[in-house]
């Protein structure tokens, strides 16, 4: 009976620590504001929707990254500068290439060799 009685108190005991320990576990903050990014390029590969409207969608999720004072993930602005290749618009493709290369610049050499292509 004694060593039931052990056992009980060793488990509360243990019971009772992880449930502190736990308790004070924090999540890590997010390194990117990531929004529905994944969503929008699994979209495109499949073809579901126009670039006009992923454009839409990326840059209001740009907006409310930029309000909460997140920064994109890697590749959000070179996929936006892609998109609006694909409409025509080089200036946006240009600036989104620039901020790509500006906000990751490991990017530059692929940044700059894609930026030469666009010169006239």
């Amino acid at each position: 009976m004694r060593s039931a009685a052990i056992r009980a108190t060793r488990l509360a005991g243990a019971a009772l620590c992880a449930l502190v320990l736990t308790g004070c576990a924090t999540r890590p903050e997010p390194l990117y504001y990531w929004g529905n990014y994944q969503g929008q390029v699994y979209a495109y590969f499949k073809g579901d929707t126009a670039p006009e409207e992923q454009i839409l969608a990326l840059e209001a999720e740009l907006e409310k990254a930029r309000a909460k004072g997140k920064r994109p993930p890697p590749g959000y602005h070179a996929h936006l500068a892609m998109l609006y290749g694909k409409t025509g618009r080089t200036d946006r493709l240009q600036q989104h290439l620039e901020a790509e290369k500006a906000q990751f610049p490991e990017s530059a050499p692929f940044m700059d060799f894609l930026l030469k292509k666009i010169a006239p």
